[in-house]
């Protein structure tokens, strides 16, 4: 599997460029690594497959790394302040794995120019800040074709958190893949506007069952969504980690997100001082995208998701290639062209197709 920085891809204003950050660790003592947490470890979704990759992290390096966490720190000035501690208190490397994180980080860097801080999802950079993200859209195109192709209602519910590229670029690429393989299928969208709360989760989940969605689809933290699911007879997706043991009946699979290799990759690199800023982007060819096993579905299915996920990992299948049209009828990306990234990172479009209004 390819390291993540033999890929780096520019997302930012400019090129990986050295750091010149001088950690506080002497030479045998061990890496102080940190991670701010936008939820809890146990929701079983994004938080949690960061904490995993923080202890496969410590199985890797050993005595190498000590690390700490903070779960549950809101965006803002919690976040600030979550982050100004860990700072203060000798840690070497930083990671805030949530895109609100963005702007906080950005503070506090620029406080401790010689702390190196690492942010998840976002596109802000800096001597000491590097940002890193997936081609997470690339699993939900997959999950796309798989919906298209299993619902019997043509109905497909969708519960979004927030109105980020990031999840705007997970709508488009979802329905792309349903489109692809039934353009009779339609989404319902649900803004919950939050990452996790699951009595909030659940109850979106009831409230595009009984508008008549058989398959639902969640880009928020919890397993609620699933379980009510399988309570209602209805089938689904799992998000960031595998949640096939809380609804084994319901779930079709999940992208899985493996962080484990980069936060490897990085704590040894403040280790041996060759820390870079940048912007690092990982996805299934790489291994940081990855699929749970599919289940509840059709062989039939089955075959074309993982002929999907094969082609997607050799470049030969791109969910954004063209022609794609936005809402109003109008041509972005022109018949076999691939939208460029910074399109798809700054994603604030819904594409033709999608019967909700962009929310504001």
């Amino acid at each position: 599997m390819k390291t993540l920085t033999s890929s780096l891809l520019a997302l930012g204003a400019a090129a990986a460029l050295s750091m010149g950050v001088a950690t506080t660790a002497q030479a045998d003592d061990p890496i102080k690594a940190a991670f701010v947490y936008v939820g809890p470890v146990s929701d079983h979704g994004w938080s949690y497959a960061h904490d995993q990759a923080r202890l496969a992290m410590e199985a890797e390096l050993g005595d190498m790394v000590e690390t700490t966490f903070l779960e549950s720190v809101p965006e803002g000035a919690d976040a600030v302040r979550a982050l100004e501690r860990l700072a203060r208190t000798d840690h070497d490397i930083i990671f805030a794995t949530s895109f609100g994180y963005m702007e906080s980080v950005m503070e506090v860097a620029e406080r401790f120019p010689d702390v190196a801080f690492e942010h998840a999802t976002g596109y802000l950079s800096a001597e000491n800040f590097a940002n890193y993200n997936g081609h997470f859209y690339e699993g939900r195109y997959v999950l796309g074709k798989i919906a298209g192709l299993e619902t019997e209602a043509n109905t497909i519910g969708y519960i979004a958190s927030y109105a980020i590229p990031e999840v705007i670029s997970g709508i488009n690429a979802f329905m792309l893949g349903a489109q692809s393989v039934n353009p009779d299928v339609e989404v319902k969208i649900i803004w919950v506007n939050t990452w996790y709360d699951p009595p909030r989760e659940a109850e979106a989940a009831n409230a595009l069952i009984d508008q008549g969605a058989d398959i639902l689809v969640q880009h928020t933290d919890s397993t609620a969504m699933l379980q009510t699911a399988q309570e209602r007879g209805v089938r689904g997706f799992g998000n960031d980690s595998d949640m096939g043991a809380f609804a084994p009946e319901a779930q079709l699979t999940a992208i899985v997100n493996n962080w484990a290799p980069y936060y490897i990759e990085r704590v040894r690199a403040v280790a041996d001082g060759s820390w870079e800023t940048g912007s690092a982007m990982g996805s299934m060819e790489s291994g940081m995208v990855q699929m749970a096993p599919f289940a509840n579905m059709s062989d039939e299915t089955r075959a074309v998701a993982e002929e999907t996920m094969a082609g997607i990992i050799a470049g030969e299948v791109h969910p954004f290639t063209g022609p794609i049209f936005n809402q109003a009828g109008e041509e972005i990306v022109a018949d076999g062209e691939v939208a460029p990234l910074d399109m798809i990172l700054g994603m604030n479009f819904y594409i033709q197709g999608i019967d909700d209004a962009y929310p504001n």
